[in-house]
């Protein structure tokens, strides 16, 4: 009896002679459980992978802000037509063939304050006619130069996408940032509920083998008891009727475990076949969070906030293009800058002349049957709504913050009374066993409810550490703050690089 009970508990534990003799084991905790999937669970890779792709498009933003240099070409074409001209009342039929080529180098700056464009170029184009004639201007000054010219183009009422794209971009990009740091924290809350899960698969597989063993010994004792008159058939098929229900138990918890086990290994990545034993949270220094704190914390650094934010500039901005699309609108173009014809390309750049130029745009709207009023409208109404909604989102927010933190901070003592509840149950079985098998106490019913009050209030324990950590992990996703180191949550833009 002494050797079998060693063996159940070597069995319970996860260390059966088997395992420590062939099969390997990896031990893991919480912390590193969430390590490992922060780094190699597909939700990390994922959110990684998200974050990238509003990162370049925040740097193709930035970039699309500064100077750009262009060089644009026209190979040489070639165009041969019959052209008709007048001379003195005559009409005569001349034939040419035109090759034309040109080259244009531009720098080119967005204003992002006023909606225009500045630009600088220079340009040489060249047209050579084929068949000669004297007549054509082309003839004579075949080359055409632009040494260089300074270009605005400056719309005066229209809707300046630039201005709004830099108030924009910069949150969304910030609420990138912020959103990936929350998935991040998702990952833990996921690994966590994985590892949770796996650990109620072991524990159910500890407590449905130390059952057998219990049930089993019971089992016997009672025959012989039964044999000797001392106890009623009905109770020995009651405890007949435990053990096979303890032999039942055990081949379920064999398929929960590998199930169990699977999910944890593969939500994590890991591709060995090696049996893993999760080890139980201990040793909990427990805090406790000011509610108000945490609900300042998530409206300053959340991304929720920020979309807040987002959503009311976006309105806004919809409202601005409505009013200033299909209204009175004007633009101006202006060039000032050198220019030059030659009759040779080396001459094309020698004694340029002033190149001005200069023209005022207007288009104005005079019946669109209210289309322009309609559309001011629709985005006025929009807008509201969006304000509607932001408003009762951000109390709802607040409020769910607020409510976590209870939550949380309620936990703590739950976690005490669970553990203490699990002392007291299994102390209380042990006594009860302990009584049926000496035999002063017979009743088989106080000995069944003594071990389903055993296992729940242990499987409550670990319940109860299962919601203490995500609570843990869904505040600091919540206010990106670690409270129990009492630190901010860092954006690391080195994991990108």
């Amino acid at each position: 009896m002494k050797y079998a009970t060693l063996l159940v508990i070597f069995i319970a534990l996860g260390i059966d002679f088997e395992a420590s003799g062939q099969e390997k084991v990896r031990y893991l905790s919480l912390d590193e459980a969430i390590s490992i999937s922060k780094a190699q669970s597909p939700d990390a890779l994922n959110a990684k992978q998200t974050f990238l792709k509003s990162y370049w498009s925040w740097r193709s933003y930035k970039a699309s802000n500064l100077p750009a240099l262009g060089f644009s070409s026209k190979l040489p074409s070639i165009n041969q037509s019959i052209s008709s001209q007048t001379l003195d009342g005559i009409q005569n039929y001349s034939s040419s063939k035109l090759i034309t080529a040109d080259a244009t180098l531009a720098l080119t700056q967005k204003i992002g304050i006023t909606g225009g464009t500045i630009s600088l170029n220079s340009s040489l184009a060249g047209t050579h006619n084929a068949v000669p004639s004297t007549d054509t201007i082309s003839n004579r000054l075949p080359y055409y130069s632009v040494p260089v010219n300074i270009t605005l183009s400056q719309p005066l009422f229209q809707y300046n996408k630039f201005r709004w794209d830099r108030k924009i971009m910069p949150l969304k990009y910030l609420q990138a940032k912020r959103k990936y740091i929350e998935d991040i924290e998702g990952v833990s809350i996921t690994a966590a509920n994985y590892f949770f899960n796996l650990l109620q698969a072991q524990l159910e597989k500890k407590i449905s083998l130390i059952n057998l063993y219990n049930y089993d010994t019971l089992y016997r004792i009672a025959k012989g008891r039964y044999q000797l008159g001392k106890i009623a058939e009905n109770e020995l098929l009651q405890l007949e009727l435990n053990f096979l229900k303890a032999q039942a138990a055990v081949e379920n918890a064999d398929l929960a475990l590998d199930n169990a086990q699977f999910r944890f290994k593969s939500y994590l990545r890991l591709q060995d076949s090696i049996r893993i034993i999760l080890l139980p949270p201990g040793n909990i220094s427990f805090f406790r969070v000011d509610p108000a704190k945490a609900v300042e914390l998530a409206k300053t650094n959340s991304s929720t906030s920020t979309d807040f934010q987002n959503r009311l500039l976006e309105a806004a901005r919809a409202v601005n293009e409505a009013r200033l699309t299909g209204r009175f609108d004007a633009d101006i173009t202006a060039v000032i800058g050198l220019t030059r014809q030659s009759e040779t390309i080396k001459d094309a750049y020698a004694n340029p002349g002033d190149q001005r130029q200069f023209s005022l745009n207007l288009s104005v709207p005079i019946v669109d049957w209210g289309v322009a009023h309609g559309n001011i409208k629709m985005a006025q109404s929009q807008e509201d709504i969006e304000k509607t909604s932001v408003e009762q989102e951000s109390i709802d927010f607040e409020r769910n913050v607020y409510l976590k933190v209870v939550q949380f901070n309620m936990q703590q003592n739950q976690v005490k009374i669970a553990a203490k509840s699990d002392t007291v149950a299994r102390k209380s079985f042990e006594v009860t066993k302990g009584r049926y098998l000496i035999g002063k106490n017979n009743d088989i019913t106080n000995l069944n409810l003594a071990q389903i009050d055993s296992d729940n209030a242990e499987k409550n324990y670990y319940y109860a550490l299962q919601t203490f950590w995500i609570n843990y992990y869904e505040i600091r996703k919540l206010t990106h703050y670690d409270f129990r180191n009492n630190e901010l949550l860092q954006f690391d833009q080195r994991e990108f690089r």
